[in-house]
């Protein structure tokens, strides 16, 4: 069995496609389409899928897209189904015995549940399983297809992917280690990240966070061989892929740096101040799914209205990475210049005398210019967003916490700062509270043993499974650094003029200096732009492939990379979304949609990170900003991605044996 043919590309020619383009395409033309081919005369279709299968479908296509490809009705492989004889069934599924063994029960005997099946695995099915449908002499005349599509991943972003190991962290992370159950959780991961490069045609150099110790004596735990055994694990899936896929690369094409939670245990845990994080941490969102509330037109109370915060929807494209004031800030301008720029508008508003239009204005306005409702309605949508995070920012005094924040990741406040902080600001809420006291704990480690740390719980007056929380940020340091703190040699202490400990270099350019609290900055930030120099260290960040001194990872004088000189993106965006060609009405809804993708043309190759244990949405808008600073596109992967209440759940989990993630709860 190989992967068949597509139209994916690893190229970034004028038809580039970004990771969740190729994913869709794949789906609808590459599995969907094909089951049209051959002897099937039957118009419409099943499909049939399973827990997993299900999602990787939903995060790429929506209903409608499957529609059109021919599927009227989609089953799940594990629920009773109505006999549909007359019919074909596309099954997209797990190479899973159990899987498996639904699929023959549902096609063999004299009454099979449908006419032919086009069966199409979501990674490599073992000899084993081929042999056992091989056996059923009446399915394989039933069989239209076999086929591996080795796409197993939810592609979350256009430039990013997860695993869907979301216990990943109590897997590998926890006190008792449990190396079986690490290993299976590994073992999935790599064949998941395996079927990206299988999708995109990439063959990357691999390059892992290698296990650190501080001398012979001291054990190498499971917890410090992660990236290794991930990095081992996926190599052996690539050239599996490399050997028996057609048309997959024989030569390296791009980068992977594999990393986990250990590299950064702050970015998961602090305030970031951008709109998409904010939405995401402070609105109680259930994914990207937000209530929004909307006028009646019968004249009645508001109406709920889900509205999923997307790419579809260019205000949300252009503002998801943008701080929360400039975000705020641009979000009024395009309340003004819509009004001023439309008569009906400015009529409808005249009677405010110029005054600041509200959300209500604006819902007003949809009803009675309907011809604008498309336009009014996605402001007013982010409108009401962004007045929600201001308002429990000022209520809930996040500002002086996120300062103190920073202040202390940076090395400009310290252990007596937090402190006074807790002894002053009484009414900070109980996840405030923790969320700092566990970016000191990622900084002080030491502060936080015997007695010296009793006194802190008794200062801050937290329950103990919050402080099981602040005391399990140990698993996630490696063992070197937990050890060198201990002693007082930190490893992160970059100015020596400072008392106080900084886990952050400081910078300055235009964008930390124009907004106030944007000074943090994840550490794979540093990490990918050292890559991309092929400043990255051999002995930490060893390469599976070894490779030659011609490639740009280490060294700088190879012509394949050279990219032309890096532009700003907002630069780019702002200007096109607010002022757009053919159009005068001050908005136009599709103007940043269209302009996406070729902002990745002739760029250099990819880099892949992959961080196991979670990812946050600040990495993920890092990968964004380097992708146009680089010239080169950055992916992010991880086993989940987690805001911060979530991942403090999980991180309680971590000496929580008994509980599962729906038990706790911040």
């Amino acid at each position: 069995m190989s992967l068949s043919d597509s139209d994916s590309s690893s190229s970034y020619g004028s038809d580039y496609k970004n990771l969740r383009q190729i994913s869709r395409e794949r789906l609808l033309h590459e599995m969907l389409r094909s089951a049209k081919t051959g002897n099937s005369k039957s118009t419409w279709k099943v499909l049939i899928m399973d827990r997993l299968t299900v999602k990787i479908m939903s995060y790429s296509c929506k209903m409608a897209d499957i529609t059109q490809e021919g599927v009227s009705l989609v089953e799940d492989i594990y629920k009773r189904r109505q006999p549909l004889p007359s019919m074909d069934a596309i099954y997209f599924i797990q190479p899973t015995k159990e899987n498996v063994i639904m699929f023959l029960s549902d096609m063999s005997g004299k009454s099979p549940l449908y006419k032919k099946a086009f069966v199409f695995f979501s990674s490599p099915i073992s000899r084993e399983l081929v042999s056992h449908i091989k056996k059923d002499s009446s399915v394989l005349t039933r069989i239209g297809a076999l086929r591996e599509m080795n796409l197993e991943y939810f592609a979350i972003d256009s430039q990013g992917f997860i695993t869907d190991n979301e216990r990943a962290l109590e897997e590998l992370f926890v006190d008792e280690e449990d190396s079986r159950k690490g290993d299976a959780c590994l073992n999935v991961m790599a064949s998941r990240i395996a079927t990206v490069f299988a999708s995109l045609r990439e063959f990357p150099f691999v390059r892992y966070r290698a296990a650190k110790s501080l001398d012979v004596t001291t054990m190498t735990t499971f917890r410090d061989l992660i990236p290794t055994k991930l990095a081992a694990r996926i190599w052996d899936c690539l050239i599996q892929y490399k050997q028996k896929t057609e048309h997959f690369p024989q030569t390296e094409t791009c980068e992977l740096l594999i990393l986990d939670r250990s590299i950064d245990q702050i970015a998961p845990i602090i305030h970031e101040w951008t709109y998409d994080a904010m939405c995401h941490d402070l609105l109680n969102m259930e994914g990207n799914k937000y209530v929004h509330e909307v006028l009646s037109k019968a004249g009645g109370p508001p109406e709920k209205k889900d509205v999923l915060l997307e790419e579809h929807d260019p205000v949300w494209l252009e503002l998801r990475h943008a701080h929360i004031a400039d975000a705020s800030e641009r979000l009024h301008e395009k309340m003004t210049n819509f009004v001023s720029k439309n008569k009906a508008a400015k009529i409808q508003h005249g009677s405010r005398d110029g005054g600041e239009l509200s959300t209500r204005d604006l819902q007003q306005m949809v009803q009675a210019l309907p011809q604008y409702s498309e336009q009014i309605d996605k402001i007013s949508l982010h409108v009401e967003i962004a007045g929600k995070i201001n308002k429990i920012i000022r209520e809930s005094g996040l500002r002086e916490l996120g300062q103190l924040e920073q202040d202390l990741v940076f090395g400009d406040a310290g252990m007596t700062d937090v402190i006074n902080f807790f002894t002053t600001k009484e009414d900070a809420t109980r996840e405030n509270k923790l969320r700092l006291l566990m970016i000191l704990a990622a900084i002080y480690p030491e502060k936080f043993e015997g007695e010296e740390g009793h006194n802190i719980m008794k200062v801050v007056r937290l329950p103990q499974d919050d402080m099981n929380a602040v005391n399990n940020m140990r698993l996630l340091a490696g063992a070197s650094e937990t050890k060198k703190s201990s002693t007082g040699a930190f490893s992160l202490k970059f100015d020596i003029h400072k008392k106080k400990r900084a886990a952050r270099k400081d910078r300055t350019c235009a964008e930390e200096t124009t907004w106030q609290l944007s000074r943090f900055y994840p550490m794979i930030e540093e990490l990918i732009d050292k890559l991309n120099k092929g400043e990255l260290s051999k002995d930490e960040y060893p390469c599976m492939n070894d490779p030659s001194p011609t490639f740009h990872g280490t060294s700088q004088s190879t012509p394949m990379h050279q990219a032309p000189a890096p532009h700003s993106m907002r630069s780019r965006r702002t200007p096109t979304w607010a002022r757009p060609r053919n159009s005068d009405d001050g908005y136009s809804s599709d103007s940043v949609l269209r302009h996406a993708s070729s902002d990745f043309k002739k760029m250099g190759q990819r880099i892949f990170v992959f961080i196991v244990g979670g990812a946050t949405r600040s990495e993920l808008r890092v990968c964004h900003k380097l992708t146009s600073k680089l010239q080169r596109e950055v992916i992010l992967g991880s086993s989940s991605l987690d805001d911060p209440p979530h991942f403090i759940t999980k991180l309680k989990l971590l000496t929580a044996n008994e509980l599962s993630l729906d038990d706790l709860q911040i």
